[in-house]
């Protein structure tokens, strides 16, 4: 057997082909960016999705290899509308790096009552959730909502374009606050009306069902076999804890990409209104996740400044090794990580990203360093708003693009204290799709799939440096928090101006 997994990510889609055993036979990437029409805004056209999904399909074929099944993820939760003939109306709004709705999350607070949402939905409204941004979209472009009848996520979309089927699993439905009941697993019908009154809401789904088996369309697309089998498929992130073995309760997974998220696998349902309490990816299990909203989406940031535009702009691995020169601490300097506004346990869309303590004699090296710790500090207030709520976290694995190279993993363990379990596969989410397909059309164990590399353990003479650390990094949010909102303020106000005019 031989199975396709796809994943369409922030900043790149990726394909593997995975043998029946869970060896990799093949891997493809489409890099892509996504739009910021304006500040708080994200968004991407949805037929970019299937393109890309298309091609990689393509590549990944391209040798006469033959697929069995086909699994998919995406990021999310997204909003991608479209009409009764499945034709994307609007560029699909983005997770919660999208900020724009947050003046329909007071009046959705004020009108359903935050209380009532956290019980029935299992996490609060914030910039993660769908609801208020069809709201907004309902509010400032009428036209579409007027006309849209269908709610995709990429995941979803592909399953469409593949198989015709028009579903979506549960986990992706739970993080669709309000409109979702997280204990009764279905559509909450009275709020839904309430936020999306013309919408058909799909048919709900686990991510490792088969949804469809893809058309003789889909097949001339893509060069699959038709009758091939679709699973659901659900948020990247999730698909990235099963590629790694994190499903069970007691599991935190911590994946390394443009964003950093944090999964915690819980026997029971915990609410914490600072984290998102979500349905599980399998069956009858629950998690308790947070999500920063920024993290390698720095470290590229960074990169690129350093390169000045130009072609010969440092690697991130020789800027790795500079910031292992650098040292713990990074010279003196401390970074808030919140480039894009602030998910969890923040929960500001206006907190403003501040590098504390620079100095003409700090180097690329010390800054790239203080944007590693700068996560691990986030990953670490994370961690301590979960304890806090009772998660009892036994093993940590991390899996993404930046466990390579061993420094940013070796930090974050530093920091919290937390040692990480490092697999054999890195590739994350599109390994993850790979290994539903498989555990859906046969018998898949992600263990053998995938075994145990290597494990990162904290260094204990470390710990006092980065205590000390840590309570800088928890005082500087809100000693300028205040500035960081009177500075959105003004960039919003400034978006609203060309620049070169004014006095």
């Amino acid at each position: 057997m031989t199975v396709l997994g796809v994943d369409i990510g922030t900043s790149s889609s990726k394909g593997v082909l995975v043998a029946a055993d869970g060896t990799v036979l093949a891997t493809a990437a489409r890099p892509h960016t996504v739009d910021r029409p304006r500040p708080g805004h994200v968004e991407m056209d949805a037929r970019v999705w299937w393109d890309e999904f298309v091609s990689l399909t393509r590549e990944l074929t391209a040798r006469g290899a033959v697929v069995d099944a086909v699994g998919v993820s995406g990021m999310g939760p997204c909003v991608a509308l479209a009409d009764e003939r499945d034709t994307p109306l609007h560029p699909a709004i983005l997770y919660g790096v999208d900020t724009r709705a947050t003046a329909q999350i007071d009046r959705l607070d004020a009108e359903l009552g935050r209380e009532a949402i956290l019980a029935r939905c299992g996490s609060l409204l914030s910039t993660q959730a769908v609801g208020p941004k069809i709201l907004w979209l309902a509010e400032h472009c009428p036209e579409v909502v007027a006309r849209a009848r269908r709610l995709y996520m990429p995941s979803s979309y592909l399953v469409r374009e593949l198989t015709g089927a028009y579903v979506l699993d549960h986990h992706s439905a739970s993080q669709s606050v309000p409109l979702y009941d997280s204990l009764a697993h279905q559509w909450y019908r009275p709020w839904a009306r309430r936020v999306a009154p013309d919408l058909e809401l799909p048919p709900l789904r686990w991510p490792g069902d088969i949804a469809g088996r893809v058309t003789a369309e889909a097949a001339t697309a893509t060069g699959l076999r038709a009758g091939t089998p679709v699973i659901t498929g659900t948020v990247d992130a999730w698909s990235e804890a099963l590629s790694v073995g994190a499903q069970r309760p007691g599991d935190l997974m911590l994946m390394y990409g443009s964003t950093m998220f944090l999964i915690h696998t819980v026997a029971e349902r915990l609410l914490v209104p600072r984290l998102w309490s979500t349905v599980g990816a399998l069956p009858a299990t629950r998690s308790l996740a947070g999500g920063m909203a920024t993290s390698g989406v720095i470290t590229d940031w960074l990169r690129d400044l350093f390169g000045g535009g130009r072609h010969d702009a440092p690697d991130h691995d020789t800027l790795l090794a500079e910031a292992a020169a650098s040292g713990p601490g990074a010279g003196g300097l401390l970074m808030l990580p919140y480039f894009a506004g602030e998910r969890t346990p923040v929960a500001d869309p206006d907190a403003r990203g501040v590098i504390a303590g620079l100095t003409v004699e700090h180097t690329r090296g010390d800054l790239y360093r203080a944007a590693l710790e700068a996560t691990a500090h986030g990953v670490r207030h994370n961690v301590e708003a979960m304890r806090a709520a009772g998660a009892d976290i036994r093993r940590t694995v991390a899996v993404g693009g930046g466990t390579r190279g061993g420094l940013w993993t070796r930090v974050v363990s530093d920091t919290t204290g937390l040692e990480q379990e490092v697999r054999a596969v890195t590739l994350g989410a599109s390994y993850g799709a790979a290994y539903l397909a498989a555990r859906a059309t046969g018998d898949a164990d992600i263990d053998s799939w995938n075994p145990v590399r290597e494990r990162v353990r904290p260094d204990a003479g470390l710990r006092p440096v980065y205590d000390d650390l840590h309570d800088l990094y928890l005082r500087l949010y809100p000693a300028t928090r205040d500035i960081g909102h009177a500075l959105a303020r003004h960039r919003r106000a400034g978006a609203r101006t060309p620049r070169g005019t004014g006095p």
